[in-house]
């Protein structure tokens, strides 16, 4: 059975709720959780483990050619040590892709900050369901490509 998945707006007990004004682009999905005793950055964790061999290919793409134009090089979004425990990790380690902002076990908050873009990402476990929310401000003109 397929897990239903709505858009809605950033939840309010989200910490990116209050990122969203001036946001070039922000979105959210939910869908319900049962009862599960992982805690959000265990929930983000398992997720990515099983990022498809095609989107880890395309993010080597990416890093291939924004390296030339002076864009770092993210990594690959499963690109992490799948032996650490999720209670090890601390706000300002790397997870793949993304630094580790904001951890407890209703939410995680995870982020990249370039000099044309901040893009954070987080996923909240908040009445009975699971919210997944992106917000991005773009700094400047390179950020909108």
């Amino acid at each position: 059975m397929t897990a239903t998945i709505v858009k809605q707006p950033v939840p309010a007990a989200s910490r990116l709720h209050r990122a969203t004004p001036g946001a070039h682009f922000h979105d959210s999905y939910r869908m319900a959780l049962a009862s599960d005793p992982r805690s959000a950055l265990q929930l983000y964790l398992d997720t990515v483990t099983r990022t498809p061999a095609w989107v880890d290919r395309m993010m080597a793409l990416r890093n291939a050619v924004v390296s030339r134009i002076g864009l770092k090089d993210l990594g690959a979004l499963g690109g992490f040590d799948r032996a650490k425990p999720a209670s090890a990790y601390r706000p300002g380690d790397r997870i793949g892709i993304f630094e580790l902002l904001h951890v407890s076990d209703d939410e995680v908050v995870l982020g990249d900050s370039d000099r044309h873009l901040d893009v954070q990402v987080s996923v909240c476990r908040e009445g009975g369901g699971l919210s997944m929310s992106t917000v991005v401000h773009v700094h400047r003109p390179l950020g909108h490509v």
